[in-house]
């Protein structure tokens, strides 16, 4: 497993009179080399689940293991630092972890941090920009001038290029259009498949991830209440209604079209792509049938 977490609470200003909880009794296992879709309603505790993958915040109580690192309530977490190094987190505004005055540099900064050679660093910043689809010529420019795709590619990149085992996103495709959604989702499902990263994302826009992700977790008021694979979800969709996730369309047609053409007991097909060829499929099965019924 790449990150178990064992009956985790957080509360933030714990012991105080204005403490809140903001997980409670939390239990997940995320497998490695998985893309695993997290969702919630404002408020479920999504944002504080993200920051306990890479010790930003720590459990009030109960354990949290992420790779070969367990952070125990109450005691002291060795390796904080490599840990970091190792999880990867991009904000959900590109704006909150670039600062410096070139792309370059803002690339750099991370692998610098831990240890890197400047040269080191800058053959890193140069595989990343590659591997998110960047033209090199953005490194020098400044990255308050790039559009907002490109800003949010950018930020990836600063975080692969500290090459994580595991990348935790919280909605990355928050403010891009369509076409860029879509291209960075397709970016990010290569990330896993072709190098095995375990990529983690919160998302209101399911969607766009629900062809791609192994697993999905939903949370609800700190707690949560489901957690399994895409064929469960669909199955369980109308359930999860009642913690403010409203079924996605792509679930409303595909049950649509199984109803239509009498599918039943197979996998969700989720994308466009993957629907039109499952109609074709039946269309030209139907097709067949008539014609040897005509005989």
């Amino acid at each position: 497993m790449a990150i178990t977490f064992k009956q985790v609470n957080y509360e933030y200003d714990a012991n105080s009179m204005w403490s809140q909880a903001a997980l409670q009794g939390v239990d997940l296992h995320i497998e490695a080399g998985k893309l695993v879709g997290i969702a919630g309603a404002t408020g479920s505790g999504k944002s504080t689940l993200l920051q306990m993958f890479n010790g930003i915040l720590k459990p009030t109580s109960g354990t949290v293991q992420v790779l070969d690192l367990t952070m125990v309530a109450g005691e002291k977490s060795p390796k904080l630092q490599q840990l970091r190094k190792r999880v990867g987190l991009v904000f959900q505004f590109p704006e909150q972890q670039l600062f410096e005055d070139t792309v370059e540099k803002d690339l750099c900064f991370g692998p610098m941090n831990f240890g890197c050679s400047l040269e080191e660093a800058k053959e890193r910043a140069h595989v990343a920009m590659e591997r998110m689809g960047l033209d090199l010529e953005l490194l020098s420019r400044n990255p308050f001038q790039l559009s907002g795709g490109q800003m949010r590619k950018v930020a990836i990149a600063s975080v692969l290029a500290m090459d994580p085992d595991i990348l935790v996103l919280d909605e990355p495709t928050a403010t891009l259009d369509p076409v860029s959604r879509a291209e960075l989702i397709q970016l990010l499902y290569r990330l896993c498949q072709e190098e095995g990263r375990t990529v983690i994302i919160v998302t209101h826009r399911m969607d766009e991830l629900l062809p791609f992700a192994d697993q999905w977790m939903v949370l609800h008021e700190g707690r949560t209440v489901f957690q399994g694979s895409v064929q469960a979800f669909v199955a369980q969709a109308d359930e999860m209604e009642k913690y403010g996730i409203a079924i996605p369309q792509s679930i409303r047609y595909w049950r649509a079209l199984s109803e239509k053409f009498g599918w039943s007991e197979e996998e969700p097909c989720l994308s466009a792509e993957a629907m039109s060829k499952r109609i074709a499929q039946s269309v030209n099965s139907e097709d067949v049938q008539g014609e040897e019924g005509s005989i």
